[in-house]
């Protein structure tokens, strides 16, 4: 599961996570829950349905396997039409609730509800394997999960619905849900950017997840800028220290016409930029006391496609994230 504050690019890191694991020629399940179409738009096809979409390959890896990803949109009053249909046989009677608005009206109304129908979707398709060995078999799923600041009673919403029902079908299967948050097979990886507010909430995620028993997974730092200059370098560019007449030589002798506002104007962004480099050494320092495993995707030049996701997943697999995820057993 990927979660992170938003603006920290949660979603990006949950499509680049499901390619990687894909490029061990695992086969994939990439769902969301959050109603935003964000997986369609990403892979650039068309807004999924309430069904398993093929909608990548990966890339092959060592042994020339590649596995595939699949897409599962997963909205709310789709799952409570399921719901009815499976286990108490509303078919039509189901549809007829829905066109009078019943269903939006139950899912609005309590959103503990919504939450149990996505977190049930997503067990029903990591169970599928011990009960249906006709279908498609997933190696792993990954989900693209709400943010940070709810992750957790967004998981831990069967906890809550078991305590309340005693005993019968309903305690039984929020158990079940619960036993396979909690287990082995799952970990939760939270997402940053080197920013104070993120990296705080991240590190607030990490202790509640932990408090509720739910297995936190690593840190993802996402956006990352380049850092091609040395610490002095930079330090020189925070002081003001770098050599204006060296500055204008170079321009001039790469062709560049060094007028006055130009050298002000880069003066300007490498003092900036060094300050900004400083503020998130800071970040990644707190981000290292998490005492959880971390990794790093760059920020991409030109904005983010098809491709640029293969970068990250290739980035995800290098740093040994899609690895990570399958000795945790999330890929069983």
């Amino acid at each position: 599961m990927v979660t992170g504050k938003g603006g920290t690019g949660k979603s990006t890191v949950a499509a680049a996570l499901a390619l990687a694991l894909a490029s061990t020629g695992k086969h994939v399940l990439l769902c969301e829950v959050e109603g935003r179409q964000g997986i369609a738009q990403m892979f650039d096809v068309d807004p999924l349905p309430y069904e398993e979409r093929q909608i990548a390959q990966g890339l092959a890896g060592p042994d020339g396997r590649a596995g595939t990803v699949h897409a599962l949109h997963i909205d709310a009053e789709s799952a409570l039409l399921e719901y009815l249909a499976m286990y108490y046989k509303l078919g039509r009677a189901g549809r007829a609730l829905d066109r009078f608005g019943v269903i939006d009206f139950a899912t609005t109304i309590a959103p503990g509800v919504r939450d149990v129908l996505l977190t049930g979707k997503v067990y029903e398709a990591a169970q599928r394997n011990a009960r249906n060995r006709s279908a498609l078999r997933y190696d792993a799923i990954v989900l693209d999960a709400p943010p940070t600041g709810r992750i957790t009673q967004f998981l831990n919403v069967n906890s809550e619905l078991a305590g309340l029902a005693k005993m019968g079908p309903i305690k039984s299967q929020a158990d079940t849900v619960m036993t396979l948050f909690r287990s082995d097979r799952t970990a939760v990886h939270l997402v940053t950017v080197l920013e104070e507010m993120p990296v705080q909430e991240t590190a607030d995620g990490i202790t509640e997840l932990r408090a509720s028993g739910l297995p936190v997974g690593g840190v993802v730092v996402n956006l990352v800028r380049p850092q091609d200059l040395s610490a002095d370098a930079l330090a020189d560019a925070r002081k003001g220290r770098i050599d204006r007449r060296l500055l204008e030589k170079e321009l001039e002798s790469a062709g560049i016409e060094a007028d006055e506002a130009l050298v002000d104007g880069l003066l300007t962004e490498a003092r900036d930029h060094a300050e900004r480099r400083s503020l998130e050494d800071a970040q990644r320092q707190l981000v290292a006391e998490l005492d959880v495993p971390t990794y790093e995707l760059p920020r991409i030049a030109g904005g983010l496609d098809l491709g640029a996701l293969y970068e990250l997943a290739a980035e995800l697999r290098e740093q040994g994230l899609a690895g990570d995820a399958q000795d945790s057993g999330a890929s069983r």
